[in-house]
């Protein structure tokens, strides 16, 4: 068996190397997707929405939700029970609202992981 020449220690750390550098740059050039609202009616897809525009956005003839200040509510409802204006906001760190009688959901995708996140109970 062949001893191991200082040529060959050198390589191996090249190309060692080489591979740390190409992996620190794949992960620092990966886009990360930002968090946003999505809406969803019965099964059908209705809709995606940046947090960081302030918008009313009108839902069919049955709801109306608020993105303002980076969080999500439902501030009309045609339900009888309104129990979907009564749920705390959702914003970056997830969450949902959603109001049955109307099969309507509003889901943050792509939340962003945090210890501290918000119980999105009714209150």
């Amino acid at each position: 068996m062949k001893a191991i020449k200082k040529a060959d220690i050198i390589l191996i750390a090249v190309l060692a190397l080489s591979a740390i550098v190409m992996l620190i740059i794949r992960i620092l050039t990966q886009k990360i997707p930002e968090p946003e609202l999505e809406i969803q009616v019965g099964n059908e897809y209705y809709g995606t929405y940046s947090l960081d525009e302030d918008q009313v956005i009108k839902i069919n003839d049955t709801n109306v939700c608020e993105i303002k200040d980076g969080k999500v509510t439902m501030i009309k409802a045609n339900c009888p029970d309104h129990l979907c204006m009564e749920f705390r906001a959702i914003d970056k760190t997830g969450g949902s609202i959603i109001c049955l009688p109307n099969q309507v959901i509003l889901h943050i995708v792509n939340a962003e992981k945090a210890a501290d996140a918000v119980d999105n109970s009714v209150r």
